[in-house]
């Protein structure tokens, strides 16, 4: 059933409503993430974290973005420089995880089991999504280009925590120490293609 339309105002409320749930949410999740994966060594776990910290970066740039909203100007410029500095933010992300993990690999670093991580996993799974899905409705809406490029990223949430959900149950029930480190470095070439798309403005669909 095709929903009726509404008109840009409510949208932009809408939009407002979904990226302070963001901040929110992400803030939590990336306190949990770096705390849990801090006390089990896990890069994976602490790189999701940092993740989510910065989605709250991107968060806060949406709505930053929505409040000029009625000046297209304005609106262009502020969704450029709102890519730009999310897509540097994620592109030190990149490098800090496949270093950390690069090293766990030469030391032979087993982390411990971390149930907070799984449920962590578990429960951005559940969410993201429906989070992602709320943001491309609102994006389409407002025609808005850094609306699609924050439910992309909402989307990354969802590639990052099945990664990681998967690392951490390998290691929990195999005791296979290197699939924490391996599930993290198949983080970094997606965690680098979001940050060059952001450094470029690159338009997301």
């Amino acid at each position: 059933m095709t929903e009726s339309p509404i008109s840009r105002e409510a949208a932009v409320q809408r939009g407002k409503r979904l990226e302070y749930f963001t901040i929110a949410w992400n803030s939590l999740e990336g306190l949990i993430g770096i705390g849990a994966g801090t006390v089990a060594g896990s890069i994976s776990l602490v790189g999701f974290g940092i993740d989510s910290l910065i989605e709250v970066t991107s968060g806060a740039t949406l709505l930053w973005r929505m409040s000029v909203d009625g000046d297209a100007t304005k609106r262009e410029r502020n969704e450029k420089l709102s890519l730009r500095i999310v897509g540097s933010c994620f592109l030190a992300l990149a490098l800090y995880v496949a270093s950390e993990a690069i090293l766990d690999l030469t030391k032979h670093g087993a982390p411990e089991q971390s149930i907070p991580g799984m449920a962590l996993a578990v429960a951005s799974l559940i969410v993201m999504p429906m989070l992602s899905r709320a943001k491309k409705r609102i994006g389409h809406a407002l025609d808005s280009t850094a609306m699609h490029a924050d439910a992309r990223q909402t989307d990354f949430c969802v590639y990052l925590s099945a990664i990681l959900l998967i690392g951490l149950l390998l290691n929990a029930a195999l005791g296979w120490w290197w699939a924490d480190p391996v599930a993290a470095l198949t983080m970094v070439p997606i965690i680098a293609k979001e940050g060059f798309n952001g450094i470029s403005a690159k338009r997301c669909c």
